[in-house]
């Protein structure tokens, strides 16, 4: 049976095609607004209640981890944090696919994660997915951005302002635009721990 209603291209839609798009629009208004409660919580100077809210919205923290100010979410429940992990200011992490962030993960101020990109061969402009894995000990310099599919190795470091296009091979030092290798890091088994973040940040 055709409703009356059409998609925006002008198709005719079964009434199961209606209920279900207006299903899936109630979700999404639901997230929209989960995630601008997070938008407004991440102006709050407590690590402690950014950190509560975050995983209310059903983000998984591990221990010792820091959320600093500001970060954006576009889905926060298929974004995983490991141990003692830092999250810089300003941070975008996409979240509509996979983003997992290994543990002692050092991730500067204003870097973008992408993991979701628009297909611009589609005749719909659909939008295409795929997960995002930064594993242990790396470091991400400000303002570099990660697309979608990447894994950035263990021990890695992108650099300042580089666009990661593709994968980073363990301890490799990455910079440019796209990214390529620059370096080697000499320091081959990491134990660090990166510590308590600053108050009020």
């Amino acid at each position: 049976m055709v409703c009356l209603i059409r998609d925006k291209y002008g198709k005719p839609l079964t009434c199961s095609e209606f209920v279900h798009k207006a299903v899936s629009r109630i979700f999404s208004i639901i997230l929209e607004l989960e995630v601008f409660i997070l938008h407004v919580g991440g102006h709050i100077p407590s690590h402690h209640i950014r950190r509560l809210l975050c995983r209310m919205a059903g983000i998984r923290i591990g221990k010792g981890s820091t959320l600093h100010m500001r970060i954006r979410f576009y889905d926060p429940r298929n974004i995983k944090i490991g141990e003692d992990s830092i999250i810089g200011e300003n941070t975008v992490l996409d979240g509509r696919d996979k983003i997992i962030i290994g543990n002692h993960v050092d991730i500067a101020s204003d870097v973008m994660v992408y993991n979701s990109q628009h297909d611009i061969n589609s005749e719909s402009f659909a939008a295409t997915h795929s997960p995002v894995h930064i594993d242990d000990y790396t470091f991400i310099g400000p303002r570099a951005i990660l697309l979608p599919g990447v894994t950035v190795g263990k021990g890695a470091v992108v650099g300042a302002g580089a666009v990661v296009t593709k994968d980073v091979p363990p301890f490799a030092i990455v910079g440019g635009v796209p990214a390529h290798t620059i370096g080697e890091r000499t320091l081959k088994n990491p134990s660090y721990r990166l510590g308590r973040a600053r108050w009020f940040r």
